[in-house]
């Protein structure tokens, strides 16, 4: 008797969409399997299980990866038929997940920018008051000292040079 299970693993799954599946006893190109199904891209299906949560749950979640005509489909690998209109709709999908990732980014920085601007500018601000106090200081001692230097100046009659005593 032979083991049946050890013939299982060395066979491609290929995985139809109506349901049906097509097992291959031999290594074969993904071209020559889209040849045989007109309209359908081949695809390699991969079980992810993500690290476990704490309360002991894990999320399991399945990737396809589309293949090109050139790739090999490999014995003990699952694959699937897919249609072009759910790979034009995926890659569609695709694009316009990274649009609009680099456009959130994009507001991001722009809004950070605007931020740093407001605390660059609200320390300008206040650098600009400070400095324009500091010089209206500096200016009132200026003029203060040039009102004195000034004042001094002037002629002044002193007590001395007037004669009482005298005519």
């Amino acid at each position: 008797m032979g083991n049946c299970q050890a013939s299982e693993v060395a066979t491609v799954v290929i995985q139809h969409p109506g349901g049906r599946v097509e097992r291959l006893y031999w290594p074969t190109s993904a071209a020559d399997v889209m040849k045989t199904n007109p309209g359908y891209h081949v695809a390699l299906v991969s079980l992810y299980v993500s690290e476990e949560k704490q309360d002991g749950s894990s999320v399991r979640f399945t990737r396809v990866k589309l293949l090109k005509p050139k790739d090999m489909l490999l014995l003990g690998q699952v694959y699937r038929l897919i249609t072009s209109q759910e790979v034009t709709k995926a890659l569609r999908q695709r694009k316009y997940e990274k649009i609009r990732k680099s456009q959130a980014e994009l507001i991001r920085k722009q809004q950070q920018e605007h931020r740093t601007k407001d605390q660059d500018g609200e320390a300008n601000l206040e650098d600009s008051r400070s400095r324009h106090q500091a010089t209206k200081q500096g200016s009132d001692r200026q003029k203060s000292s040039i009102q004195m230097a000034v004042r001094g100046r002037q002629w002044r009659p002193s007590l001395q040079s007037i004669s009482e005593m005298g005519s």
